[in-house]
């Protein structure tokens, strides 16, 4: 299957914006607010899950201005399964969570599986607490658990296919500086 660069093109072209650059860069400084005052005495671990929470954790951790950890994990669930202890680590968890505050930087809490199974596996590593901060909750009821949140949420937006600020089409638009749903989608 070869690469149509055009069609990814004109998906940015047509795609509706749903928050626009501003809209992001004042969510990011909200949740900067929020994060800060709980967790600004705490000196967190802080993980940033690839590839989405690259552009969230790059974007947001210059604007807390306190001492933390940073490093990153990449898992993802195995094929279609429901259940969300079932992840495919691509880089594991690598530095000593025991009794650590640890705080996981995701762009977007769609249903959950993914992130409730990190957050599960660095508590069994012997985290003290882990929180967890996305950029996006998308509005639906397909959530892993009933009512599910982040601890630390951006923008709640619309249940479309979304990309830009981390979140990608295809593959790309990750770099989009605000959030984008594909026409029809």
């Amino acid at each position: 299957m070869s690469l149509n660069l055009e069609e990814i093109k004109r998906a940015r072209e047509e795609a509706d914006c749903l928050a626009d650059a501003a809209t992001v860069e004042a969510a990011l400084d909200r949740m900067a607010a929020e994060i800060t005052a709980r967790l600004a005495d705490a000196n967190p671990l802080v993980y940033a899950v690839m590839n989405g929470g690259l552009i969230l954790a790059g974007r947001i951790l210059p604007r807390l201005p306190f001492p933390l950890e940073v490093a990153y994990l990449h898992a993802t669930r195995y094929g279609h399964a429901i259940q969300g202890t079932l992840l495919d680590w691509r880089v594991r968890p690598t530095q000593d969570l025991r009794g650590r505050t640890v705080l996981v930087l995701d762009d977007i809490l769609d249903e959950g599986h993914t992130l409730e199974a990190i957050i599960a596996h660095l508590k069994e590593e012997g985290a003290a607490e882990v929180l967890s901060a996305v950029l996006v909750h998308k509005l639906h009821e397909r959530k892993a658990k009933p009512g599910m949140r982040a601890d630390f949420t951006g923008l709640d937006i619309p249940d479309r296919f979304l990309f830009g600020c981390g979140m990608d089409y295809k593959g790309y638009w990750r770099n989009a500086p605000g959030i984008y749903a594909v026409k029809g989608l």
